[in-house]
Formats: structure tokens, sequence, C-alpha cells
């Protein structure tokens, strides 16, 4: 078996085993790695490849942040729900932004807000664990 097979399987297992909190916090891992991948690719010197790479990037995020606003339950009228629906909605418009544009600059307040969700998500699942499985 070659390692990106079992990379592969590994990620598989992990996301159908993962608890409902821990599979979020998976998803703004993924968020994040897609605009790491974004900014590795802005540094390309191939046009080419530098626009495919941030546009991949890019892409990756906007659809794992469309999912997570999707997946709020706004029928149950919660601050919270409409405050994060709002939040992704801001996130989703400076995505599509730095993607047409191919300028990352101001992708900055998005990648600090989702750290700072993240690692309130994680914490959360580490103090409360009943509430992520």
């Amino acid at each position: 078996m070659q390692d990106s097979q079992a990379v592969q399987i590994y990620k598989e297992a992990s996301v159908n085993t993962a608890s409902p909190g821990v599979l979020i916090l998976m998803l703004y891992d993924g968020v994040l790695q897609g605009i790491n991948r974004a900014e590795h690719g802005i540094t390309l010197p191939s046009l080419v490849k530098r626009n495919e790479e941030v546009h991949n990037g890019l892409m990756r995020a906007h659809e794992i942040l469309r999912e997570l606003q999707q997946s709020l339950d706004l029928e149950v009228e919660t601050e919270f729900g409409e405050r994060m629906y709002a939040l992704y909605g801001f996130m989703l418009d400076r995505i599509f932004d730095a993607n047409v544009k191919k300028d990352l600059e101001g992708l900055g307040p998005v990648k600090e807000m989702l750290l700072d969700i993240r690692s309130a998500w994680d914490e959360m699942l580490r103090t409360a664990p009943a509430v992520g499985e």
C-alpha cells in the first residue's frame, strides 16, 4: 500500500469515527488548510500554478465554510446562530473577493477569527467532553 493510500484510509476512518464536536474542529482545520494552501500558492513563480493553488485553496475554504454556515439551525432563533451565520457570511465574502482578485491581504482578519473560534471550540471539547461526543 502506498503512503498516500494509507493516509487517505486513516483520514476516512478518523472522519467516520469522530464525534460531532470533533468533526466541527476538523472542518475548521480544513478551512485553515485551504487558506494556508492559498498563501503558499501566492508565492509560486509560475502565474498559472500560483492562480491554480490560490483558487483551489480558497475554493476548499469557501466550500467548508459554506457547509458550516448552512449547518446552523436557524429555525431555533438564537443570538449565537444568527451571529455565527453573519460571521460566516463575512468570511465567505472575504474569501470570495480574495479569490477573484488573487489578493490575500484581506484574509488576515478571517484567519485570525478562525483561529480564535477553533481554539475556543477545542477548549470546549477538552473541558466538557460530553458536549463533543
